[in-house]
Formats: structure tokens, sequence, C-alpha cells
């Protein structure tokens, strides 16, 4: 065969894989029943190899994806050679392979003609998985018990033969069996329509070359990240950064990391950051990981393929019983805090090496707002997130009202919140004068106001950046701080960053997030786009002219 012939498979052969973990997510999407798989997305996919290392990817959440390998190791460790076509197997336990308990890992082996060929995975947040707080997230829970129901590596499916005995054990442990369990039925489906696909893709290439092709897409991985990584500055660089609530009171927590770039490589030393704390914010170490790995694929000048091959270019130490390691039983439902702080202080670290393309620091992650009750005898569950903004990017302002990278999720709209739950949304928008100011200026805050309609509920408040403003590189000021408030009666009670507490009927939740810092001096900014600015509502006139040095009349202003 010729090199150009070679080239052709290969390349046919990638885009395949991806369009096989594209197509399962899109079926997934579109069967799912909670808004949290279905609007916000919160879902990954991806093609492992027989031995478990990722192969390729969906359009998904890196978050996400940088666990599939540990999923996958400790369904291996439990199953062996002892999976067998129509198996499917669910894990969720985060000392097993997982990560946090409302996320499900669905593995579903693929066969090609008595072979083992690979697996496909389906990871998706689902609604609720029981617990003391609805919705599964409570930063507050101090240890995993408290925090709902732990499935180790286990078969829901055995040969094609569904176990209605564990989905009986599973809706019988969560407040809403029906979504769940439909839920659960979308990813068993995505799981066996994607190992259908994936086993017809190794017949039509012959499982022998479909096995040398995979090495060799690893291997083009492998090759891409050594030879982008080998254009970074060579050395070792430093950042701290804190999280200031551990889940319990506002202690701050801090993050530290080591980066070392050198030969191809880059190692992430996260030595010196805090113990694991009470509260549940604490990360796994996959959940640390696939935070590295994202923030890598990010800064890459190249669309690099993240895969297995990516990952042995990438070394993460975290020491054992840490923040960004915990070890059981610490609480881990709220770990999603510490993975957008991990990004951040590489982002920091790195924010010297390569100045032209780290970005100031967002709003520091997702805010969770979760709402629990009964409503006409029915319960309801709401998982509302609110995506604030990017910091200020080298050569461009932040972003407004995009959720930060490593999520990859969206905002909800209004009406999709009015017309499925009993809330009614009194405000939502941006936040004028909260980007950071700079040369490029942050992205704005975002404000979320939402009135119980229901005669009582539980809330869960998952919010960051409380107190720590997030930063401004190279001269360009922070962000502003996030803050929630509970309006009863008319009487405004400023909340913790985290908490849960009891609402009865008219109580408002008003949220806004943080916002983001700015990149360079704020004098450096052209006036026209300070002008813009005003004339969009983002800066107002003062600022404007105190920050800013502009003066805006009349005529700027229309």
């Amino acid at each position: 065969m010729s090199a150009l012939a070679d080239i052709l498979r290969f390349e046919a052969l990638r885009g395949e894989l991806q369009a096989v973990a594209d197509q399962v997510a899109i079926r997934f999407a579109r069967s799912s029943l909670s808004p949290v798989i279905r609007e916000y997305l919160d879902f990954s996919t991806a093609i492992c190899l027989p031995d478990g290392r990722m192969l390729a990817q969906g359009f998904s959440l890196p978050l996400h994806l940088g666990a599939v390998p540990r999923a996958m190791a400790a369904t291996l460790d439990r199953w062996g050679d002892g999976l067998v076509e129509g198996d499917l197997v669910v894990l969720n336990d985060p000392y097993h392979g997982g990560m946090h308990l409302p996320d499900i890992f669905a593995i579903a082996p693929s066969f090609a003609d008595g072979s083992l060929v690979g697996f496909v995975v389906v990871v998706a947040h689902h609604i609720d998985i029981g617990g003391r707080v609805p919705g599964g997230s409570g930063a507050d829970s101090r240890e995993i018990f408290e925090e709902g129901l732990r499935l180790p590596p286990v078969k829901l499916v055995s040969a094609g033969v569904h176990n209605t005995g564990l989905e009986e054990v599973i809706r019988a442990n969560v407040r809403l069996p029906d979504v769940l369990g439909g839920d659960l039925a979308a990813q068993t489906s995505g799981c066996r329509q994607g190992a259908a696909a994936l086993a017809e893709l190794a017949r039509r290439y012959g499982l022998p070359v479909f096995a040398a092709e995979a090495e060799k897409i690893l291997e083009h991985a492998r090759r891409s990240l050594a030879n982008e990584l080998r254009n970074w500055p060579t050395g070792h660089f430093t950042f701290s950064d804190v999280e200031d609530h551990d889940g319990i009171s506002d202690n701050p927590v801090p993050i530290h990391v080591g980066v070392r770039v050198e030969d191809g490589r880059i190692t992430f030393d996260f030595t010196g950051s805090a113990p694991q704390v009470a509260g549940s914010i604490n990360a796994t170490l996959s959940f640390t990981e696939s935070a590295c790995y994202a923030a890598v694929r990010a800064l890459a000048r190249e669309d690099l393929p993240v895969n297995a091959g990516f990952m042995d270019r990438v070394t993460v130490i975290a020491p054992e019983a840490s923040i960004v390691n915990a070890a059981f039983p610490a609480g881990v439902a709220a770990r999603g805090v510490i993975g957008y702080r991990v990004i951040e202080c590489i982002y920091g670290a790195l924010s010297a090496a390569l100045p032209d393309r780290v970005p100031a620091a967002g709003d520091g992650g997702t805010s969770g707002l979760r709402f629990g009750g009964f409503v006409g005898g029915r319960r309801f569950q709401v998982n509302d997130i609110v995506c604030g903004a990017w910091g200020a990017r080298p050569s461009s302002d932040g972003i407004d009202g995009a959720a930060n990278m490593a999520a990859n999720v969206a905002n909800r709209s209004a009406e999709e919140i009015e017309r499925d739950d009993p809330l009614l949304v009194r405000g939502y928008g941006f936040v004028d004068d909260t980007g950071g100011p700079g040369r490029f200026r942050g992205g704005l805050a975002i404000r979320r106001e939402l009135e119980l309609l229901a005669a009582e509920a539980r809330f869960s408040l998952r919010s960051h950046r409380n107190l720590t403003p997030p930063y401004g590189l190279q001269g360009g000021l922070p962000g502003t701080t996030s803050k929630t408030w509970l309006v009863r009666d008319g009487e405004r009670t400023l909340l913790p960053a985290k908490a849960t507490v009891p609402l009865v009927g008219g109580d408002v939740i008003e949220h806004r997030s943080a916002s983001g810092g700015g990149v360079g001096a704020p004098s450096a900014r052209d006036p026209e786009a300070v002008r813009q600015d005003v004339r969009d509502g983002k800066v107002s006139p003062r600022t404007a002219r105190e920050v800013y040095g502009v003066t805006i009349d009349e005529v700027d202003r229309s």
C-alpha cells in the first residue's frame, strides 16, 4: 500500500471513530429525560481499546473525559476477561473509578466476530442520586455515605439480559426514579448503538488492521503533544490560588501547583496543597488529572486529539488525602470547584511563560443552584447552573455568559425553567461594571433571581470566588466576587458561598456570579472600546472616566 493510501486510511478511521463517539452523544441527548442532560449537556462519550486506553472522545465535558481511564481500569480490575457481548457495566463510586455520585458511567464492550475490539463509554450527570441533599451535589456533606447511592463496577446488563433487581435498587434510592430510569435507559441505548457501530468499523477494516491503526492514532497524539510542548519555554513554574469555602465554613483552602515543562513532557505537582477538608469539595485524583489535561489542551496552538497517547505526555503528582486526591471516605459531591481552581492555578503558573495564550481568571466555574421538594403531590428537582464569565484573553475581551471551558455546558433559558419547574425567573442578565478592567476587559457577571412557587423546598448552593476575586494578568485588574442572597418578605440575607437552607413559598434566591479578570493596564484600552462598552450598558460613564480615563458625553451614550 502506498504512503498516500496509508495516510488516507489513518485519517478515515480517525474521522469515523470521532463520528461514532459524536453519534452516541447525539442519540443520548435526544433520548434523555432530564434537563441536566438534554439542555445543559452535562455528559460525555468516549471509545476505548480492549485494555481500557481511551481512543476517541465525543463533543463533551473536558472534566469528565480524563476520568474515563480510571473508570475503565476499575471495570477491568473487577471483571477482567469476564465481559461478554451484550454486557453493560455501570459505576459511580468515586473510590472505584468514579468522580462523584451523580456521574454514572455506563460501559459496553464491543465484539466483532467473537473478538473484543473495544468499549463504548457514556458518563452522565443524573438529576438525583439520593443522599441527604436533593440533587446529590451538596457541598456541606461530611463523608461519602451522606452523598447518595454508591455503585462499584456492576453489570446492569449481562449478555443482553437486564438486571431488573439492580435497577429496582437504584430507583428505590433516588428522588425521581422515573427520570433517572429513563436517562439510564438512554445511556444503555447509546452504548449499544456505539458498540454496534464500533464492531462494524473493526469488521470493515479487518481486526488486525483496526488494531494497528488504533496504535498509530495514539502515537500521533503522543507525538503531536510532545512537539507542542517542545515549543513551550522549558522550566519550572509555580502558582497558588485559594478556594474560599470548604463546604462547611469559609476556611480558605489553598491549592499550589508546580508545573515543569521539559523534553516534550509536562508535569503538574500539587505538593503543598491543602489536606482534604471536612466538606464535600474534595476532588478525586481522576478529576484533578482531567483538569490538567483540559488546561494543556486549551493552551495548545494545534487542534490536538485527546486520547491515551496525549495523556502519556502528562504526569500528575497529587499527595494522597489532599484536596486534589481525596482518600476514602471523604465527601466529593461538590468536587467541581476544585477542578476549576486547579485549571486557574495552572494558568497562573504558565502566565509568564505563555503570555500570549493564558487568559486571566474567570468566574471560578459554574454556580450550582438546586431546589428540591413537592408541588401538587409531585416531587420536583431543579438543578440550575449559572455560567458567568471568562477572564480577558491576551488579545481580546473575556466572553460574557459562557461556561468555564472545562465544563462546556450552557445556561438554561428562563422560559424552560418556568415551563418545567415551580420557579418564577424574576431576573436574569448581565451585571454592569463587573468585568475586570484592563486593556482587554474581563467578562461580565450574571445575575439570576428565582422565586419559589411551591409551598416549600430545600435549596443547596455551590458558588465560587466569593471572597477571593478572579485575578487579572499583565496589569489587568481583578474581576468581582460572587454573592447570593435569600430574599424573604422583602428582607435580604447574604448566604455563604456554599450552603443548604430550607425555603418557603415566595422566597427569592438572588445569585450573582463572579466576573472575569482583565488583561493589560486599563489605561491602554482603546477609548472607542470603552465608549462601546458604555453604549452597550456594560460599563458606566463613571467607571469609564475614573478607571479608564475616558470621558463620556451624551453623544457617546446615544
